[in-house]
């Protein structure tokens, strides 16, 4: 199966052997990044993935929109050394994607470094464009900043929304002024998050992609998430289509789709 979006670094604080369960699983992922010692565990995974012939590995890097809250930084990083690891990574040809960057305007910490997650947005935009890079959004209770910026966006290859949290009218607009865009579900639409299910049924199925957000958004009942959830991810995806008579309704046709999509999208 494919994951649109994972953190397979942080996912070892939950399995001391986590690419072998994403191997087992045979599951090929876009892994997510926002300081060096990360992707460059990212990108070994990728080279030995590369060299064994197993599921591929994508690596992405940018800095989290929530790093624009002071408490988020580390002492020993710092912004401007994440656009510099960024700039360095996109112009040696070691990066698959710009992401996750976007807004995050869900609480009052966020809201108050509103500027400075502009400030970091179009820096990744900007070495996205420079690049042609496929850009992953992570974009929480500012769907109006991404609309801000379409004329941008649809130069890019690709724009990947992560855990898309935006209306099926939204979703719409953005295919409707050019954006390539794709539009990934995880654990909401099988915790009964009712928006998340009706763009998971209504957007076309050849925008649609799955992820696990491991270790970060768990099924209902569980601790973690991970590449084992994906199949119960896909399965409701498939059911809820076939129940509201959309296109695509059977399991293992989405599980398809949802593949070359994937690597349409980050390719």
């Amino acid at each position: 199966m494919t994951d649109a979006h994972c953190h397979p670094w942080n996912l070892l604080e939950f399995i001391a052997d986590a690419e072998n369960e994403r191997r087992q699983t045979k599951t090929a992922v876009a892994a997510s990044s926002w300081n060096l010692e990360q992707f460059e565990y990212h990108e070994k995974l990728a080279l030995k993935a590369k060299e064994e012939n197993a599921p591929k590995v994508f690596c992405c890097f940018a800095l989290h929109p929530q790093l624009s809250a002071q408490n988020k930084v580390s002492e020993d990083f710092s912004l401007d050394s994440g656009y510099e690891h960024l700039q360095s990574l996109a112009a040696a040809g070691r990066l698959d994607a710009v992401g996750e960057s976007g807004f995050d305007l869900y609480d009052e910490q966020y809201k108050a470094a509103e500027k400075l997650q502009e400030e970091m947005f179009a820096r990744h935009l900007e070495i996205a464009l420079i690049y042609k890079l496929p850009l992953v959004l992570h974009v929480r209770r500012s769907m109006h900043k991404i609309f801000s910026s379409s004329k941008k966006l649809k130069k890019l290859p690709a724009v990947i929304f992560h855990s898309w949290s935006g209306t099926r009218s939204e979703g719409e607009a953005l295919l409707k002024r050019g954006i390539n865009a794709y539009f990934s579900f995880g654990a909401a639409v099988t915790n009964n998050h009712r928006a998340a299910i009706d763009c998971a049924v209504w957007l076309p199925h050849d925008r649609i992609l799955l992820e696990t957000d491991a270790p970060y958004q768990p099924l209902r009942g569980k601790v973690f998430s991970s590449w084992r959830d994906l199949p119960q991810i896909c399965a409701s995806i498939a059911l809820f289509r076939k129940v509201a008579g959309s296109t695509c309704a059977d399991s293992a046709e989405l599980k398809a789709l949802t593949t070359e999509n994937f690597f349409k999208a980050f390719s």
